[in-house]
C-alpha cells in the first residue's frame, strides 16, 4: 500500500515513509508509526502484522493529543 485516500487532504504517500516499532510493543501487540512530509496529516500508524493492511493517519494536533493522553494514563485498563 503505497498510496492511501485522505478525505481532508488528497492522497497521502507512504512509500517512502520511515517507520518505526514501538519500543513497547509486543509479539501480539505490535504497531509502527511513521512521521509523514510537510502537511496537515502528520503521522501514520499501523499494525507492524499486516504491513498491507489498513493504516491511521493523524492530524499533529490529534496525534500530539493522543500521546498527552496516553502519557496521563487516559487510556489505562487496569
Amino acid at each position: 500500500m503505497n498510496q492511501i485516500p485522505d478525505t481532508s487532504v488528497g492522497t497521502v504517500e507512504l512509500a517512502d515513509a520511515a517507520w518505526r516499532t514501538s519500543s513497547r510493543s509486543q509479539t501480539s501487540n505490535c504497531v509502527e508509526v511513521a512521521p509523514l512530509p510537510a502537511g496537515p496529516t502528520a503521522v501514520a500508524l499501523r499494525d507492524s502484522k499486516d504491513r498491507g493492511g489498513p493504516v491511521l493517519l493523524f492530524r499533529r494536533e490529534q496525534w500530539r493529543d493522543f500521546l498527552t493522553g496516553t502519557r496521563n494514563g487516559e487510556f489505562d485498563t487496569r
